[in-house]
């Protein structure tokens, strides 16, 4: 049986092969993007399997006006897909405030505002699915990528908190959590702050060189077309994952950050538990 899905971000990266692989299964896609004019290939090609609409996700009106236009248009829609976003490269001193805010308004607040304007619209046919495109770097972190960082930890707990609110409502949530992969987030689609000569020979400094070319490129292992394949797949079982991590490197990188801080978090126990008031048992 095929599915619609609506899906931000659809010009490239995950966005792009998510929809490619759908439309090329049978499935509909309500494709936005900051540019709509990239989809007219498979417009051409799939004629009424896609539903086009120009989307900048920082501006909440459209996005709750797309939204409801899709709903009425479509009459159903399946899956949502939250996947629209940027990295943000530099130490915070180096950062503009316009980056800051532009940075937390595309990765966070747009995904919060999009879950905020398709609910009402699942709950009321039923339920649905919704997909986080979100990061291994939403549960480890790297210097130089602050910012980002600080979104993707957010989105993580908007989610935490908000999907067990959904569930009664047969509204299902996956937190997918790529590693490095073969797209353009680094060099291609990289927003880097104004470096300062303090920073030229830190972190900052050295993945600057890394864009320009002056040092190798950082590995990506993850191939796109099959981290889009598992997100699909995901959204077809009964019982998806709530979080989705994909990549060897997501998966190293993630289980030595929580075995760490499981390791500390155990030191701190006593000193924990020792600042309980006295009239509370403990043991």
């Amino acid at each position: 049986m095929s599915r619609t899905w609506f899906i931000t971000g659809t010009s490239s990266g995950f966005g792009r092969e998510l929809t490619e692989q759908l439309l090329a299964r049978g499935d509909c896609v309500a494709a936005t993007a900051r540019r709509p004019e990239t989809l007219d290939d498979l417009a051409a090609r799939y004629g009424d399997q896609v539903w086009r609409a120009h989307l900048d996700v920082t501006d909440t009106t459209a996005l709750r006006e797309v939204v409801d236009r899709a709903f009425a248009e479509l009459g159903r829609i399946d899956v949502v897909v939250s996947n629209a976003g940027y990295g943000l490269f530099g130490a915070p001193e180096e950062l503009t405030d316009e980056q800051i805010d532009r940075q937390i308004a595309t990765n966070l607040t747009a995904s919060v505002q999009l879950a905020r304007a398709a609910t009402p619209h699942l709950r009321r046919q039923g339920g649905g699915r919704y997909i986080q495109v979100s990061s291994v770097g939403g549960q480890i972190a790297f210097p130089a990528m602050s910012l980002y960082h600080a979104t993707k930890w957010g989105i993580e707990g908007f989610w935490e908190s908000s999907a067990p609110e959904l569930a009664p409502f047969g509204i299902r949530v996956t937190l997918v959590e790529p590693g490095m992969a073969r797209t353009n987030f680094g060099a291609g689609a990289a927003v880097l702050g104004t470096p300062l000569p303090e920073y030229a020979d830190g972190p900052s400094g050295q993945l600057r060189r890394v864009f320009s070319g002056e040092l190798p490129p950082l590995p990506a292992p993850g191939d796109p077309a099959k981290i889009a394949a598992a997100i699909i797949a995901s959204a077809d079982q009964a019982e998806p994952p709530f979080r989705l991590t994909l990549g060897s490197d997501a998966y190293a990188l993630a289980t030595a950050a929580l075995r760490g801080r499981l390791e500390a978090l155990e030191a701190g126990r006593s000193l924990a538990y020792s600042t309980d008031a006295d009239d509370v048992l403990t043991h």
